[in-house]
């Protein structure tokens, strides 16, 4: 499997999440000392409160995505390993943040850390349990699922509106949307979710079937990496 990555935007963007991190606590840090030092700047607290909490969660998005270690590129990376040259993946190079091209199609890959129970029910996705830890951390602002289904929609309209602009007159097949779960601590009770959801150690099978199923031409496959290249 080929692997292109955008290294240098990862990079900037961990380093975003890490300047981010320590300006929300710099500010929290010091409205408190400021607002206990000198009264008179106690509604500077306030002020202080919201803009730290932005700044933290700002820290929170940039460092899931790109300063985590290791990161969800490197885990989709090893996940699958052992796909053969035909298969390309792209990271943060193209209109989708992942991007899988090869004989079984074109493949939205949409990693999630999140551990616990995760489910689908009411037409919603919930996250319960992964310890007393991630209890706290989704108290405390950590990142949760969202809305999946939604996030999904527009990546694969991006992708598809990319490749008929540039590519017309070709029969192009869907996008495929998934989402990742990289951690072995997830279990997954997704029955009758809107799109596929499964573990990491299952997407390299999983692709490998689809490409026995209904293949993508080589020709196209060529055409859509010549592209991206």
């Amino acid at each position: 499997m080929k692997i292109i990555t955008n290294e240098k935007l990862i990079k900037r963007n961990a380093r975003i999440g890490s300047i981010a991190n320590a300006g929300g606590l710099l500010v929290l840090v010091g409205v408190m000392v400021l607002s206990f030092t000198n009264p008179s700047y106690f509604n500077l607290y306030w002020i202080g409160l919201f803009l730290g909490f932005v700044l933290s969660q700002i820290g929170i998005f940039f460092r899931n995505r790109w300063g985590r270690k290791p990161r969800p590129d490197e885990l989709l990376d090893q996940g699958l390993k052992g796909l053969n040259d035909q298969y390309s993946i792209y990271h943060f190079t193209t209109p989708v943040s992942h991007l899988l091209v090869g004989p079984s199609g074109l493949w939205v890959l949409m990693p999630y850390y999140q551990v616990g129970k995760i489910t689908y029910e009411k037409k919603r996705y919930r996250q319960k349990g992964g310890g007393m830890m991630q209890r706290w951390l989704r108290i405390m602002g950590g990142e949760g699922i969202g809305r999946p289904e939604l996030d999904a929609s527009a990546e694969v309209s991006s992708i598809v509106r990319y490749l008929k602009k540039n590519i017309p007159e070709t029969d192009l097949p869907d996008p495929h949307p998934v989402m990742v779960f990289t951690s072995d601590n997830a279990e997954l009770d997704v029955d009758g979710a809107p799109m596929l959801a499964l573990h990491l150690k299952e997407l390299k099978n999983t692709i490998r079937k689809r490409a026995k199923e209904n293949p993508m031409s080589p020709d196209l496959v060529r055409e859509v990496n010549e592209l991206f290249a």
